[in-house]
């Protein structure tokens, strides 16, 4: 048995067996970050060129791209080189660094999906108070409250983690460092700060979504009522791609922490953290 203090590494979860998947797997994660880096940063670089674009609707893309790149960068380059080196060790402070900025990127990333519903809805309900409700000052306050949460739940799960003692052995069942795999070689029987600070992002997450789905009931009783099909279809088109991308981000991400342990599977575990950690990022652009 060990503890915390003697391990100085951790084993990840390998992808695949054999040289050939491996390799497979390395161009499947290799096309995907691509695909992301290209789609976030022509995203990036027209907001900032395009003086036109400076208007609340791009400047929330812009932060979603940021988040994009931030957490897509932060797994996958360490999953491409355990895939391609047939290795699946990652350090001790490795490991802290990339739960942290992993939390800080994806928390963050789902507080701006929430105030880009906000800014849909206030677009297509409330047109006459769009300048008002969403000024230049709104909205960075807006967009500095969604990365300032972001960094305060990634550095309370992160700061808890890993002080609790470790005595199961040092492999996880994940191609990342995740909250729930290092929880699990804890021999620590009551994890109540964890689970206090668990429930308290369940019940944030819950609220957001709450009013996710109270704004597209909103928007599309909204958008009913516009006369002309080439108006629907306009809102529609807007609403529609911002509401896919929540609804796999906020399904995968529940299915992962809320599943039952009875169905639980290494494959299974690592299919559905692709779909929310890993794809998002790509079709959000």
């Amino acid at each position: 048995m060990s503890n915390s203090s003697s391990i100085s590494h951790f084993l990840l979860l390998a992808l695949a067996d054999t040289w050939q998947l491996q390799l497979l797997h390395f161009c499947l994660l290799l096309g995907i970050s691509l695909a992301a880096l290209l789609g976030n940063g022509l995203i990036i670089s027209a907001v900032a060129c395009g003086h036109h674009l400076y208007t609340p609707m791009f400047f929330f893309l812009l932060n979603l791209a940021l988040a994009d790149l931030g957490s897509i960068f932060t797994t996958v380059p360490k999953a491409m080189h355990n895939s391609i080196w047939d290795t699946t060790n990652i350090s001790y402070t490795g490991c802290a660094a990339q739960l942290f900025f992993f939390l800080f990127f994806i928390s963050a990333e789902f507080f701006l999906l929430t105030v880009m519903c906000y800014d849909r809805y206030v677009s297509i309900c409330k047109p006459l108070h769009y300048g008002t409700l969403l000024g230049r000052r709104a909205c960075a306050h807006m967009a500095a409250a969604a990365w300032a949460s972001g960094f305060l739940n990634s550095l309370l799960h992160t700061a808890n983690t890993f002080s609790l003692p470790l005595c199961h052995g040092n492999t996880l069942g994940q191609f990342f460092c995740e909250v729930p795999q290092i929880l699990k070689l804890s021999c620590s029987h009551s994890n109540l700060k964890e689970f206090v600070l668990i429930v308290l992002s369940i019940c944030s997450a819950f609220g957001c979504f709450v009013f996710i789905v109270f704004s597209y009931v909103q928007i599309f009783r909204a958008v009913r009522r516009i006369p002309s099909e080439q108006g629907q279809l306009k809102a529609f088109s807007t609403c529609l791609p911002h509401l896919a991308v929540v609804s796999l981000f906020i399904s995968t991400v529940m299915f992962s922490y809320l599943k039952p342990p009875s169905i639980s599977s290494p494959s299974l575990d690592v299919a559905v953290s692709v779909l929310y950690s890993v794809v998002p990022p790509a079709l959000n652009p």
